[in-house]
């Protein structure tokens, strides 16, 4: 049986602490407008407190077996599974996000977890052959330290899993602060790991004023790691204040995906899977396809396709199985957006579809098509976050490729085209983390996932995934 919205509160060395006589901030349901429930903000006490237990559990963390790691979050990873449904539901219900696609990201991060179970088991050294007889010299990697994380809203329980996972699987302990916005999923995850074994104090959960807890946290001189997953200017600002007490950071900033549509590619296909792509998540995913370049001989099918099959898209409350998408997560979104059709009205932009609120309770917004869009529109400049998707014609493939790498941004790009050279050239010149050509990609744990330029630095995932959680040391003796 699926219980209620559940109890919201920190996790603090081991316990769940609830909100007392704190400052809370209500939690809204964005389809519904509804209040789910009150989430506590921390002071300056609950700082101290968690940042004393992640330093005192880190003497004997750093110590233990990787085998424990392992068992541990192999544990987390079936209980993941297991309550799949709950979290979701919870998730669906402040996030906003259809309920299979919060199931999906459910059981996903099951694999992220066993993905550092084993991993973790396999931090090795090495030998570096001696010059002279009778000495030894070899490198070890040593867990960092004490780690604070800082996770978006968008993808709740994913962003969270991924760096709680590396950091345990390090020998490291953590702090996060979760996202005010959707704090279920993060509340699921204290309970997965309190009830997997997990030793009190290795992982502490606060919410609270972001400003004031991200300062606070990256100053302290117990926290050795930065690790920040949301928008650039504030990745920018963290990074900077963490740059200051030379504290190493894995930022995952925003991005503004170019997609690159040949037109010896399949256009229909194309055309269907963008289209699926742009509304998951309504559009809130930093990886999400956000400037379409098609070439001038297929622009108009691909178009009418694109069109065609946004119109078809079922709009409402996630809790609905037969929805398609959500509502944005909250309401200044919906201004964002607003904002974004305005401007490039002003510029001579054309809608041609959706563009306005939708008319109902709830943050919705619907999937908006827009063309004659030029590169002095603020959508072509900055990341929308939406449904919102500018489709432009191309003829000349070195001009676009120049154009998809005008921005700053250089987190996802992706590519459609049959023609073999033309992918090498793609893949090759494109700026970016991560390119998919001839699909929309995946954040699977065994691949690093990550960006370039102002999207950010290092990565989560694959063999890279402990490297901002590890420091070398080398060890000589004679």
């Amino acid at each position: 049986m699926i219980e209620s919205y559940p109890q919201l509160g920190f996790y603090i060395n081991g316990e769940f602490i609830s909100a007392g006589n704190r400052h809370t901030q209500a939690v809204i349901n964005p389809a519904t407008e509804e209040v789910l429930g009150q989430l506590p903000h921390a002071t300056q006490a609950d700082l101290d407190e968690a940042l004393a237990a992640a330093a005192e559990a880190f003497k004997s963390w750093k110590i233990s077996s990787p085998m424990e790691r392992s068992a541990i979050l192999r544990k987390a990873a079936e209980l993941a599974r297991a309550r799949a449904p709950q979290i979701a539901r919870n998730l669906t219900l402040d996030q906003g996000k259809p309920l299979s696609q919060a199931l999906a990201e459910v059981v996903s991060c099951a694999d992220h977890c066993d993905w550092h179970a084993e991993e973790c088991r396999r931090i090795y050294g090495r030998i570096i052959p001696p010059r002279r007889p009778n000495f030894r010299q070899y490198v070890v990697q040593e867990p960092i330290g004490v780690c604070a994380a800082f996770t978006p809203w968008n993808f709740p329980f994913n962003q969270a899993i991924r760096k709680i996972s590396a950091a345990i699987g390090a020998g490291c302990t953590i702090i996060l602060k979760g996202p005010e916005d959707s704090p279920s999923a993060i509340m699921a995850i204290a309970q997965m790991f309190e009830d997997a074994g997990l030793p009190k104090g290795v992982l502490n959960i606060v919410w609270g004023d972001p400003p004031f807890i991200s300062d606070y946290l990256i100053r302290s001189p117990i926290v050795r790691k930065i690790s920040f997953t949301g928008s650039v200017p504030v990745g920018k600002q963290l990074a900077a204040l963490a740059g200051a007490y030379m504290k190493p950071v894995t930022m995952e900033l925003g991005g503004h995906s170019p997609v690159i549509i040949l037109d010896d590619a399949d256009i229909i296909k194309s055309a269907r899977s963008l289209a699926r792509s742009k509304v998951r998540n309504a559009g809130q995913t930093c990886v999400c396809p956000t400037r379409i370049y098609v070439h001038k001989n297929a622009y108009d099918a691909f178009l009418s396709e694109f069109t065609t099959q946004l119109t078809k898209i079922n709009i409402g409350n996630g809790l609905d199985e037969a929805v398609d998408m959500g509502p944005l997560a909250h309401e200044r979104r919906l201004q964002a957006m607003s904002d974004f059709i305005d401007d490039a009205r002003r510029h001579g932009a054309t809608i041609e579809l959706g563009g306005e609120r939708l008319d109902r309770a709830g943050f919705f917004y619907p999937p908006t098509v827009l063309t004659g869009v030029n590169h002095d529109c603020k959508i072509m400049n900055e990341e929308p976050f939406g449904p919102l998707a500018p489709v432009m014609a191309f003829s000349d493939l070195d001009e676009v490729i120049a154009e998809a790498n005008r921005l700053p941004y250089g987190l996802a790009a992706y590519a459609f085209t049959d023609n073999l050279q033309a992918s090498v050239k793609l893949s090759n010149e494109i700026e970016a983390g991560m390119v998919h050509i001839n699909h929309l990609g995946s954040a699977l744990p065994e691949a690093p996932f990550g960006g370039i330029k102002d999207s950010g630095m290092g990565s989560e995932g694959g063999q890279e995934t402990f490297n901002g959680y590890l420091v070398t040391k080398l060890i000589t003796q004679a």
